[in-house]
């Protein structure tokens, strides 16, 4: 189950840089909007997998 939250962190990461690098290229704002949208779903993402993975731990 650790490989699977290390991976949901390595996909919000990339995301971040992703957006990280198109604010610095002066990219278009509807992709800084959509890559902004796409991290806060990923992250909430990751946080379910990772209460879910202790849940079942325990």
């Amino acid at each position: 189950m650790n490989i699977i939250i290390l991976v949901a962190c390595f996909v919000v990461a990339i995301i971040l840089f992703r957006g990280l690098w198109n604010m610095l290229q002066n990219g278009p704002g509807n992709t800084s909007q959509r890559l902004m949208r796409m991290r806060v779903i990923a992250q909430g993402v990751t946080i379910l997998i990772i209460v879910i993975v202790v849940y079942l731990s325990r």
